[in-house]
């Protein structure tokens, strides 16, 4: 028998292996699960929401119709997510960086011990963080911004005299992501084949150009899923944004004046006590808006992703 021969009678035997058939069985049902299960909450709030997409225009809150009641909310969200990832995503790669490549080996480990701490602590944390400590001392850098910046839309004002502002919550949102997106990008810095770095460093490169040749197209499919899974966080945040922002509804860019844009999350978490009827549809409805725009974000980040692994190497 051929060598190509006895290799294919192997392969068959071990395939034949009940173990590996049973485990096989165990991880294609636990994939089946995950379907089933996200199907089965897209059916519960496509279900529960229904009253609303058929009720007349004045039973729904505002009066308005479904549609001018959910789309402040979820311009207030994409917006409040997108500064937040904006602000978060840049920090956390040269964070990274400087823990994985920079840092003293005991300075590393200590920075990713409060790292991997401040993943865990509750969202309410950063919420009375926000409104007791952030938003008091937002008030005097957004006057500055309004007097020296106001022709730009987003500092267009007048300053909100409390700080609770789309600003402040997309600060605060910040903070709260940054751990999450740290931890993962430094994870796979730390994963960069050393030989790539110690050839860059052979030919003369500088450790910058170490880093910009070798470490970040190492890791940027990491980059951009750590980012992704900080934005899926931010998109879905209730108590923090409950508590910091003080919304009024609306649609507006201007992130430091006292009117601005609720969030789906915060919205349903404030309104959804005191609804019935007609409302408590309404608010299932701009949850299952919440949940595409989700199911979306992730399918778009793993299509980025995929294009980009082959590129990096990183399989």
């Amino acid at each position: 028998m051929s060598n190509t021969g006895q290799g294919a009678a192997t392969a068959r035997r071990v395939r034949k292996r009940p173990a590996d058939q049973a485990f096989r069985g165990i991880t294609t049902g636990a994939g089946v699960l995950i379907l089933v299960v996200l199907a089965g909450v897209a059916a519960f709030l496509l279900i529960e929401a229904w009253p609303s997409f058929v009720a007349p225009a004045e039973e729904i809150p505002g009066e308005g119709g479904l549609v001018l009641y959910i789309w402040p909310l979820v311009f207030g969200t994409l917006l409040a997510s997108v500064l937040a990832l904006l602000i978060a995503a840049p920090s956390a790669v040269l964070i990274a960086l400087f823990i994985t490549h920079y840092a003293p080996r005991k300075l590393a480990q200590f920075l990713g011990y409060v790292v991997d701490l401040l993943a865990a602590v509750p969202s309410i944390i950063y919420g009375l963080w926000g409104f007791t400590v952030l938003a008091p001392a937002t008030r005097g850098p957004a006057e500055w911004l309004h007097e020296y910046l106001g022709f730009v839309p987003l500092f267009a004002g007048p300053p909100s005299t409390t700080g609770r502002t789309m600003l402040t919550t997309a600060l605060v949102l910040a903070v709260m992501i940054l751990p999450i997106v740290t931890a993962v990008i430094r994870e796979a810095f730390l994963q960069t084949p050393k030989l790539h770095e110690e050839a860059s460093l052979a030919l003369g490169a500088t450790r910058l150009e170490m880093i910009r040749m070798a470490v970040l197209p190492f890791g940027s499919s990491s980059i951009i899923s750590g980012s992704m899974l900080g934005l899926g966080r931010a998109l879905g945040e209730t108590m923090a944004v409950a508590i910091v922002l003080s919304a009024s509804g609306g649609v507006t860019f201007n992130l430091i004046s006292s009117g601005n844009p609720a969030t789906i999350a915060a919205n349903i978490a404030l309104e959804f006590p005191e609804s019935s009827g007609v409302a408590i549809d309404t608010l299932i409805a701009s949850g299952l808006v919440l949940f595409a725009i989700t199911l979306v974000v992730n399918m778009i980040a793993r299509a980025v992703i995929n294009r980009r692994t082959d590129f990096s190497g990183a399989s």
